[in-house]
């Protein structure tokens, strides 16, 4: 069984791997969708991550698209049996208001939970910050779904250091849930709005840190080496930011040190990203089988001190 790393000071524990929900109904239809999250789940892993803004950004797509697919497979299986569900509410508008508003996030919840088919949501995510509600009131409601059972953690996305170091003061003021987990971008090639603040704030509050693109959109995975390969994926477009001396250098260490590890330049850094501090594991999606298959051995790539010297330099330079 894959080590397991347990989320801040709740009860819940995974792998290092969390699976992304991004894809499903979007690029990966249902069908190719459950078999994925059956791999996932017969491989050991455990926490599938969703929202409920996805894909709304489809055309023909209102939200929620991810989460039935996803709710429909828990159907099929009989029930989660041990799988860790986690969703999101703050970018997508709707009944009770839009954002981190206490009516939207109590409205929210309701329909993740039917959509999913679940009575419990095992990690809540405010997606983002909501500058304009009171950090006591979005608390205080994300607090009463704990206490009636809809939810068993929460959760912080997007969040920079100021405001969640805010929200934790709140929580322990009113004596309200306080966010468990933290999930922001966080990978080889964007370290600094992470490491700077947030990380310090993680370790020293015992929160843990879940990163979303863990592989950079894909380019830590090395298909995308001329600009002609940009066109490969719909996620294409989002290379341009990485194609310069530092991109390379990186791709260049991820090579050298996958050789070395008789592993892939992904599994090399999904394994970085699992070895930094407060973080227990990355997220990263799967179109296909196939592709969550080159992603599973991450869960135990163990990388040398030298190893990770070296991807450190090189993101770095």
């Amino acid at each position: 069984m894959p080590e397991l790393r347990r989320l801040g000071r709740s009860d819940l524990s995974t792998p290092r791997l969390v699976l992304g929900g991004n894809v499903f109904g979007w690029t990966a239809d249902a069908a190719t969708s459950f078999r994925t999250l059956d791999r996932f789940a017969e491989a050991g892993g455990l926490m599938i991550d969703t929202a409920d803004v996805y894909s709304a950004w489809v055309e023909g797509h209102r939200g929620g698209e991810s989460e039935t697919i996803i709710g429909e497979w828990i159907r099929r299986r009989g029930g989660t049996r041990g799988v860790l569900i986690a969703t999101k509410v703050g970018m997508l508008p709707g009944e009770g208001g839009e954002k981190l508003a206490p009516a939207r996030i109590a409205a929210a919840a309701e329909a993740s939970l039917k959509r999913l088919g679940v009575d419990t949501i095992d990690l809540y995510y405010a997606h983002q910050d909501d500058p304009e509600t009171p950090i006591d009131d979005v608390l205080q409601v994300f607090d009463a779904l704990v206490r009636d059972g809809k939810v068993r953690t929460l959760g912080a996305s997007n969040f920079t250091a100021e405001r969640l170091e805010e929200s934790l003061a709140a929580a322990s003021r009113l004596g309200t849930a306080r966010y468990e987990v933290l999930q922001p971008e966080y990978h080889l090639m964007a370290r600094e709005d992470v490491e700077r603040a947030l990380q310090p704030l993680c370790v020293s509050e015992d929160i843990s840190i879940l990163p979303y693109y863990g592989l950079a959109s894909g380019f830590l995975t090395g298909k995308y080496r001329r600009r002609e390969d940009f066109g490969q994926s719909v996620r294409g477009g989002r290379m341009e930011r990485f194609w310069n001396a530092r991109g390379f250098a990186v791709l260049e260490a991820l090579d050298a040190v996958a050789a070395e590890a008789r592993a892939t330049p992904a599994q090399v850094a999904l394994a970085w990203l699992a070895a930094q501090p407060a973080v227990a594991a990355p997220i990263a999606s799967a179109r296909t089988p196939e592709q969550l298959e080159e992603l599973l051995p991450a869960m135990t790539l163990e990388l040398t001190a030298d190893q990770r010297a070296r991807l450190d330099a090189a993101s770095r330079s």
